[in-house]
């Protein structure tokens, strides 16, 4: 008989050994004190410690605006949506939500997920069903939400080397031209921090008669005048036929979408379990997700503060000669190389400064790239960005005189 839990340990140690191994670090959020929070230790005492690797990106999840909203949700309506979307779970405040939405990105509607990996993985599975012989062509560093919707819809599809344009061209060329077809891939990615070449992509998906659909998880509520994303910023909202986006980022709470035309939506709505099979969201996280979506559609100053702070840290940072990727987004990516270095230089940080920063390894970045993710918000002020900065200097000279120190 196979030793079920034997395995179970060969598998988790196997992560062990490589460094690989997710802590979970137990945080209180606090309101009104982000981005600092209450470490709970193993031990049960308590630390406080300033989050630098949250997506929170804009503090909306301690917005007043936000809070109230849900308050007055849950007390109008208590706490679950009662079911599906089909079956009892629409209320007028997903139907206000996704109105928001629709408008943010200029489409005729939008329809809510529970989050934005569902919302990737249900809609990309779901188009071949809807356009049968539907080709994809994806750029190879989508998100695993986009990987693995695509994998699932038993399609065809085709992997582009990421952001080259000139790959992508050659294998639309290379097929049928009468065969359906749809371009993937995202405005901001969000391990480097680098933007996908839009206008180029939607120019190609025009030439060979593709549609567009773009991942904006990571430039929702961040960038362009109303917050739409690149899309919006750029001027090109009317040549993106589905927009993905999240609320749990930028907007502070829950939840993902897509935004188009209203027979795509009324298609996927009917035809994607993901979405027909789940229950949806309280409407509390609605409420407060509308609000928030409302909100920074008019607030300009506090996008320009957090690309302001961004900027201040990535200048630091690479005034002490660290490592940092910079590509012009809000991402601040510091590239240590070593998954177990990663991990010591982020536990150092936790338990030496009281700086939160979770370590990236892989598979979420490729091996040899493991590295730590700061995300500035516009909450962390001259003194947080000062400790940060104190802390990897001193922390990043040290491991640079004594290895050893990280490989105990």
């Amino acid at each position: 008989m196979l030793d079920y839990t034997g395995e179970l340990d060969r598998a988790l140690q196997a992560l062990h050994d490589e460094g690989r191994y997710r802590t979970f670090i137990d945080i209180e959020r606090q309101r009104g004190q982000f981005p600092h929070a209450v470490w709970r230790r193993p031990d049960g005492s308590e630390r406080p410690v300033t989050v630098w690797c949250g997506n929170d990106y804009l503090g909306m999840g301690q917005h007043p605006v936000v809070l109230e909203a849900m308050h007055e949700a849950i007390d109008a309506t208590g706490a679950g949506s009662g079911g599906t979307r089909n079956i009892s779970g629409t209320t007028v405040y997903h139907k206000r939500l996704e109105s928001e939405l629709a408008d943010l990105h200029g489409k005729e509607a939008a329809l809510l997920f529970t989050s934005a990996y569902i919302a990737n993985d249900a809609t990309l599975s779901t188009l071949p069903k809807l356009f049968p012989g539907l080709i994809i062509y994806s750029d190879a560093l989508n998100h695993a939400s986009m990987i693995e919707g695509i994998r699932r819809n038993g399609g065809t599809k085709r992997i582009f080397r990421h952001n080259d344009v000139a790959h992508l061209r050659e294998m639309l060329a290379a097929d049928d031209p009468m065969a359906p077809k749809l371009i993937a891939f995202e405005s901001v990615y969000s391990m480097d921090g680098d933007f996908g070449p839009m206008a180029e992509i939607c120019d190609l998906a025009e030439e060979f008669g593709a549609l567009t659909y773009l991942d904006e998880v990571h430039a929702v509520g961040m960038y362009g005048p109303r917050g739409g994303g690149i899309a919006e910023r750029d001027g090109l909202v009317d040549r993106i036929d589905i927009v993905n986006g999240t609320l749990a980022k930028a907007f502070g709470v829950m939840g993902g979408y897509i935004a188009a035309s209203a027979k795509m939506c009324d298609a996927i709505r009917s035809y994607a379990p993901g979405f027909i099979f789940t229950t949806s969201l309280p409407p509390a996280v609605a409420a407060g997700a509308a609000a928030s979506v409302r909100h920074l559609k008019t607030d300009q100053a506090l996008r320009e503060r957090h690309q302001t702070q961004a900027q201040i840290l990535k200048l630091r940072l690479k005034g002490l000669g660290l490592p940092l990727i910079d590509h012009g987004s809000h991402i601040v990516p510091v590239i240590v190389g070593d998954p177990k270095h990663t991990k010591k230089i982020s536990d150092m940080l936790l338990q030496d400064f009281g700086i939160y920063v979770q370590p990236i390894n892989f598979p979420t970045v490729p091996r040899g790239t493991e590295r730590l993710r700061f995300t500035p918000s516009p909450v962390h002020g001259p003194g947080e960005i000062d400790a940060l900065v104190r802390a990897m200097d001193q922390l990043w000279s040290h491991c640079a005189l004594n290895r050893a120190v990280l490989s105990a």
